[in-house]
């Protein structure tokens, strides 16, 4: 998989190994690791001196083989049944996060299975299983295998919330296929007045002209809404961007999802769920360039050009503490994105992939009470650790279901398992925009998710149905491409 264009930017590995993704973060990364000392903050904006001759801030970056591919085994959900869910399920204001009486619906989304459905935490404890973390506050969280689609245990999956900047997920995976990262833009006023007060930025200014790489930077590391919305601007204006995503949310059938901006920011109506926003994350992660983006942990961001003078660049970082290890938070081993928020309305959400020992792993929460601090990574990182104990033994409570056109593609509209071969399989969701994510190519095993040549990727046209593990064919041959 090759590397994101950016200057001075380095992978996110150490000498000599493969890393799970290849973000562009610069060499020796000022954010520490477990038994080394923190680099000191430097202030937003300012110049930041880099390490010279450090090793990557990462003591170990996801190295692994091949995972097995999979082999379909669930039950297909059909298009009709989703927009039947779609209206008996509309989207209405959440409560406040600071209301400690709110309470879910009495009744849910069962899309991914009846269970889902259902108030309160979901997990079938058998022999074997590990009792889960006690210090769980979420409103709503998840715990899911991006491989098989396997939910091994869910709380509130389906309770519409406002989600904060993990709406950026579905903004990229919506907009990001649609531009070219080399194009260079030129930002208007107008594209920038909308931006919400108190919003979060990276630093666009107008009349500035930056490159679609340099935006999506700041979409992913700074959580920039400034970037949103001249991307946006740059797809068609942010009705159109809205109305995209939303279109984009119904083919993943993440039916408790509406958008009403796309960044994220505070609006009525704007609502997700966990179970929603970990299917937009495993969607996501099937392109390569999200996923690099999602991974990279620091950049350079271009600045005020100003006459006559070579243009300046400082310093950006990820948001996400699981990934950086910053503000009292240990880096989690294995993290590998993908996105956090935090506004009034919302809370702290935050959905995050990690992999341990050749599994991959997605965890979403939703507004943890607060009284921890960090509370929303502290908590993910404890359904991350029981997850990766659990996998083996815990019966699921529920699936990831597949977009609506996989469904369609494969040509099972009465909701039965399919036990048949994997080989062919539906074409990708999204048309022409899947099938730039399914660029890693294809040997007929129908796949979700899998690691290949130490990098995440789609493997071939079968994806996003639940499956059951069989060796790959030719595996270690190198065969494949990444």
């Amino acid at each position: 998989m090759n590397q994101l264009h950016t200057p001075k930017a380095s992978r996110n590995q150490e000498t000599g190994r493969l890393s799970f993704i290849r973000p562009v973060s610069r060499p020796g990364s000022p954010f520490p690791r477990r038994g080394r000392e923190p680099v000191a903050d430097v202030p937003f904006g300012a110049a930041r001196t880099w390490p010279t001759g450090a090793q990557t801030a990462f003591a170990r970056t996801c190295t692994f083989s091949i995972v097995p591919a999979l082999r379909k085994t669930t039950v297909l959900v059909a298009s009709t049944a989703l927009l039947t869910l779609s209206a008996a399920f509309p989207a209405v204001a959440a409560e406040k996060p600071d209301d400690d009486k709110a309470k879910p619906p009495g009744k849910m989304s069962e899309i991914g299975g009846a269970r889902l459905g259902q108030a309160g935490t979901q997990v079938n404890a058998g022999p074997g299983v590990p009792k889960l973390p006690k210090k769980l506050t979420g409103r709503s969280w998840i715990v899911a295998d991006a491989e098989n689609g396997d939910v091994l245990a869910a709380h509130n999956a389906h309770w519409k919330l406002p989600p904060a900047s993990t709406m950026k997920m579905l903004f990229a995976d919506t907009v990001l296929p649609k531009l070219p990262k080399d194009e260079e833009h030129l930002v208007t006023d107008e594209e920038l007045a909308g931006v919400g007060a108190g919003s979060s930025l990276v630093g666009v200014k107008e009349d500035q002209t930056y490159t679609v790489h340099d935006l999506w930077l700041g979409v992913f590391l700074s959580s920039g809404n400034d970037a949103v919305h001249v991307l946006s601007a740059m797809n068609g204006g942010i009705d159109q961007t809205v109305a995209d995503m939303n279109a984009r949310a119904e083919e993943l059938q993440a039916l408790d999802t509406h958008v009403v901006s796309p960044d994220g920011y505070d609006a009525k109506g704007q609502l997700s769920s966990a179970y929603d926003l970990t299917l937009i994350a495993r969607s996501g992660m099937q392109d390569k360039d999200f996923r690099e983006y999602c991974a990279t942990v620091s950049a350079e961001f271009p600045g005020e050009k100003k006459k006559g003078k070579k243009r300046e660049h400082f310093g950006i970082q990820n948001t996400n503490r699981l990934l950086t290890g910053a503000y009292g938070v240990e880096r989690y081993e294995g993290i590998a994105g993908v996105k956090n928020g935090n506004t009034t309305n919302a809370g702290a959400t935050f959905t995050g992939v990690a992999e341990r020992n050749g599994r991959v792993l997605l965890v979403t929460v939703m507004n943890p009470d607060g009284k921890e601090s960090n509370a929303v990574y502290q908590e993910t990182a404890r359904l991350f650790d029981w997850g990766f104990q659990a996998a083996e033994k815990a019966e699921p409570v529920g699936t990831l279901v597949p977009p609506v056109s996989a469904v369609q593609a494969d040509g099972d509209a009465s909701g039965a398992p399919d036990e048949g071969a994997a080989g062919g399989g539906p074409a990708p969701a999204g048309g022409g925009e899947a099938q730039a994510a399914a660029s890693g190519g294809s040997d007929g095993v129908g796949t979700a998710l899998a690691v290949a040549g130490g990098s995440l990727v789609l493997l071939g046209a079968g994806v996003y149905v639940v499956n059951r593990r069989r060796p790959l064919p030719g595996r270690g041959t190198g065969s494949r491409r990444g």
